[in-house]
C-alpha cells in the first residue's frame, strides 16, 4: 500500500510538473534574462539585429534591474515564426509580460524595436511603466514622402521574392553597401552584418515590408507613460519633421546625439548612458 501511495505522489507531481510547462506559450522571440533587480527592463533589437546589441547596456544596468534581452523570431540564427507580423510580435511581447507578470517594466526599443515598444505602450498602457525609443519614427515612410498613407492589406510577395531569390554574396554585398549609412564603428559594423547574414530571409524580407508599411503616428496618443525619444545627430536638421511625426505623444522628451550614426549605443556611448542613467533616475 505504502508502495503504490508513493507512485501515486510521484505521477500526480509528474503530471503538474508537465502541466507547467505546458502552459509556457511559445513567444515569438528568444530572451536572456540577466540581472535581479526589483524593477524591470526589456531590451527589443532593431531590424535583424540580435539581442547582443544591448550586451553593453545591459551591463551596466543588471546590477541594479533585471534585464529581459529580447532577439525576435528568425533575426540572427533564432528560429524563425511561418509567418511573422509586426502586429503579432507586438501581442507576442505584451503576453510575455503578462505571463511572467512582470510589474510596469521600462522598454526599451532600437529602430523597428523602438516602433514595437511604441506600439505595445499605446496599446497595453497599463502594462509598460517608461519607454525609451532609440532612433525610431512612428511611421518611417512618411519622413520620405508626407503624404504617405499604409495600406489595409499590403501585399509583401514581391520583396519576400526578390530577397529569397538572393545569393548569399548579393546579399551581403546589399548589407555591406547600406551597414555605412547607419554605424559608423568600424569594428561593429562586420558584426551587424553577421546577424543579417544569419537571420532569415523570408522574415528578413517580410518585416521589412510590414514595418514600412507601419504608421503609428496617430495611434500613439494613447501612450500614458513618459518616453524618452533618443535620435542620431544627423536628425537635428529635420527636428519639425521629427517631431511633427511625434506631436500625439504626450510626456515626450527629445534628444538628438552628438554624433554617429542609427546605431547609436554603439556611435555615442557615453551620451546615450548619460541619457538612460537620468531617465531611470527621474520618479
Amino acid at each position: 500500500m505504502k508502495k503504490f501511495t508513493f507512485l501515486l505522489i510521484i505521477m500526480l507531481f509528474f503530471l503538474a510538473v508537465c502541466n507547467i510547462f505546458g502552459q509556457e506559450k511559445n513567444h515569438p522571440f528568444e530572451v536572456k534574462k540577466t540581472g535581479k533587480g526589483d524593477q524591470s527592463l526589456i531590451f527589443i533589437p532593431g531590424f535583424a539585429s540580435s539581442g547582443n546589441v544591448w550586451d553593453e547596456t545591459t551591463a551596466r544596468f543588471d546590477k541594479n534591474y533585471t534585464c529581459y534581452t529580447l532577439t525576435m523570431a528568425g533575426f540572427a540564427g533564432t528560429k524563425p515564426q511561418t509567418d511573422a507580423s509586426f502586429n503579432d510580435w507586438e501581442k507576442g511581447i505584451a503576453a510575455f509580460i503578462k505571463d511572467h507578470k512582470i510589474q510596469k517594466p521600462m522598454i526599451i526599443g532600437h529602430s523597428m524595436g523602438g516602433g514595437l515598444a511604441l506600439a505595445l505602450a499605446a496599446d497595453y498602457p497599463q502594462l509598460v511603466g517608461k519607454i525609451v525609443i532609440v532612433d525610431t519614427l512612428p511611421c518611417l515612410a512618411a519622413f520620405a514622402n508626407p503624404t504617405f498613407i499604409s495600406k489595409e492589406n499590403n501585399d509583401c510577395l514581391a520583396p519576400i521574392n526578390k530577397i529569397t531569390a538572393m545569393t548569399d554574396d548579393q546579399f551581403r554585398h546589399m548589407q555591406t553597401q547600406a551597414i555605412s549609412r547607419l554605424l559608423t564603428d568600424t569594428a561593429k559594423q562586420e558584426t551587424v552584418i553577421d546577424w543579417s547574414m544569419k537571420s532569415d530571409r523570408k522574415t528578413f524580407a517580410k518585416m521589412y515590408c510590414d514595418f514600412s508599411n507601419t504608421d503609428l503616428r496617430e495611434k500613439i496618443k494613447n501612450i500614458q507613460c513618459p518616453s524618452l525619444i533618443l535620435l542620431e545627430s544627423y536628425f537635428v536638421n529635420f527636428k519639425p519633421t521629427i517631431e511633427g511625426q511625434y506631436k500625439q505623444l504626450k510626456n515626450a522628451n527629445f534628444q538628438y546625439a552628438t554624433k554617429g550614426l542609427h546605431f547609436i549605443m554603439y556611435d555615442d556611448k557615453e551620451w546615450y548612458f548619460n541619457q538612460l542613467n537620468n531617465f531611470l533616475a527621474t520618479k
